[in-house]
């Protein structure tokens, strides 16, 4: 009996020294053992500054990109003026045009495009070209948007509002579609008054109404806008500014040398213009 109560002490004893000895070296591994090491890269993020945008003089130096102003697409009648047929380019003339521009190699930019190239050198496609289309005419919806459709282009549409929705122009859901193409819509004023004439409150009805209108339309912000008749002056270049325009496009007159970003040339895209002609005044007029 007195054997028995021993062995059993013995057991008993053995298994609370395990036990004890178990609860150390789980309490030392615990306290030994390192925290996984957490990677740099997880948790860090780059705070180094961006680099500043390009001077003045700098973005004035870069190749310019060829930039091509429409105004309708249709065929010329009797009533055209030997002067309004400049400004409307015949239906197969226009798929003619956009033909030997995809033969050429051209490939369409839109204009974040072309400002991240002229304030970083951000790379553009090779032979980079800018469709652009002014005054809203429904030509530029029925007939130039499908025909760029079939090349894979994207242009550029400055709408002028007041024709919204009226014969022959565009529609609040005809400028949406375009938009949701890819396509990117920019102002080009209400009425199309002369800038260089404005007073206070015509930067409101022109600029800053016609803004929030089509950024109802779009869903999308409006950051671009074009000068009616191309027509400019250094006191737009603020007021613009200041309405949140990140650029400006006018027609071939000379580039502001303080704010280039807001007279980038464009050419008319003449109806005179046979593909032969419009290549030749490409390389002309930008390379």
């Amino acid at each position: 009996m007195s054997m028995r109560i021993t062995l059993a002490a013995l057991v008993v004893s053995f298994v609370l020294l395990c036990s004890s000895s178990c609860r150390h070296q789980e309490e030392k591994t615990q306290q030994t053992v390192p925290e996984p090491a957490t990677s740099l890269t997880d948790t860090t993020t780059d705070t180094s500054p961006a680099p500043a945008p390009a001077d003045a003089t700098t973005m004035l130096a870069r190749k310019q990109v060829p930039i091509l102003c429409y105004h309708q697409i249709r065929d010329w009648q009797p009533s055209d003026s030997k002067a309004a047929k400049t400004y409307i380019v015949p239906t197969a003339q226009f798929q003619e045009q956009l033909q030997m521009l995809a033969d050429s190699g051209y490939q369409t930019i839109l204009p974040d495009q072309l400002l991240a190239y002229l304030t970083t050198g951000a790379p553009l496609p090779p032979r980079p070209i800018m469709l652009t289309f002014d005054d809203t005419n429904l030509s530029q919806y029925t007939i130039a948007a499908p025909e760029m459709q079939k090349h894979g282009f994207k242009g550029v549409f400055f709408i002028m509002t007041v024709s919204l929705g009226r014969p022959r122009y565009m529609s609040r859901p005809q400028v949406k579609e375009l938009a949701d193409a890819g396509h990117v819509i920019g102002s080009h004023t209400w009425d199309h008054q002369n800038v260089k004439k404005y007073q206070e409150q015509d930067w409101i009805t022109q600029v800053e109404k016609p803004t929030r209108q089509l950024e109802e339309i779009t869903g999308g912000q409006i950051k671009y806008f074009a000068y009616p008749f191309g027509l400019w002056n250094e006191a737009a270049i603020p007021e613009l500014k200041s309405r949140g325009m990140a650029g400006a496009f006018q027609l071939a007159a000379k580039q502001d040398e303080q704010d280039p970003l807001y007279t980038i040339r464009r050419i008319i895209a003449s109806g005179y213009w046979s593909p032969r002609s419009l290549h030749q005044s490409l390389v002309n007029s930008f390379e």
